[in-house]
């Protein structure tokens, strides 16, 4: 049976989006890999952005409410935003909650180039740290 991950965080626009998306292309099929937010707003095109230069396409990913989620198992659930952690649910039978605290890189100012470089910046952390759980065989 594969283990089920589930990302969140506020808008589910960015950071739990590129970890769905760095999971799924990380590991394959091994994991069901899910992102949420509690207060969704849409996918942000600056994720899809800097992910397709990974050659990992989230553009088919839709923003989505935690709610679609809460009478779900996870075998992990991941914050990665201080907000998301502060809100999280418990879920029944959810193996672990982890928390990453990561920038959000939606909301930064500047020019295009220093916005798509806080893009950059944040899926960079966010596969850091993926790989390395993945090395610890989750």
């Amino acid at each position: 049976m594969k283990r089920r991950v589930l990302f969140l965080c506020t808008g589910n626009s960015a950071r739990s989006q590129m970890a769905e998306g760095l999971l799924r292309h990380l590991a394959g099929d091994q994991f069901d890999v899910y992102s949420a937010g509690t207060y969704p707003v849409g996918l942000n095109p600056g994720a899809v952005v800097v992910m397709r230069e990974l050659g990992v396409d989230i553009s088919i990913q839709r923003s989505k409410s935690m709610g679609e989620f809460t009478d779900q198992t996870f075998d992990d659930v991941i914050t990665v935003c201080d907000r998301a952690k502060e809100s999280c649910p418990r879920w029944p039978q959810t193996g672990r909650l982890i928390h990453w605290s990561f920038d959000d890189p939606a909301a930064g100012t500047g020019s295009p180039e220093e916005q798509r470089h806080a893009f950059r910046t944040v899926r960079d952390q966010i596969k850091a740290h993926l790989e390395e759980l993945l090395s610890t065989r989750f």
